[in-house]
């Protein structure tokens, strides 16, 4: 599996990169057979200050694709309502 984080207006710390790991680890468990993995995390100059921070994800497993984001007012919360919704996803 190719795991690609990248951040826009961001820099992802390693912090930042072991929580998204440790995140996918759950859709690991149910899906193992995960090709491309790429996670862009952002801070968007939004007028409104409550959700500023960013995450997407694009998942290319056999035969299909899945892109999932989340946008919320912690770059934390953001994660982990992508990984919520990604695990849903994955499950279908």
């Amino acid at each position: 599996m190719n795991l690609t984080i990248s951040g826009h207006h961001i820099d992802v710390t390693p912090a930042i990169r072991e929580y998204v790991q440790n995140k996918l680890e759950r859709v690991r468990r149910h899906f193992d057979q995960l090709i491309d993995v790429s996670v862009i995390l952002s801070v968007d100059n939004l007028t409104e200050k409550e959700k500023r921070q960013k995450a997407e994800i694009n998942l290319r497993m056999s035969g299909k694709t899945v892109f999932v984001e989340s946008v919320a007012q912690d770059l934390y919360a953001a994660i982990d309502t992508l990984m919520d919704k990604l695990d849903r996803q994955v499950m279908k």
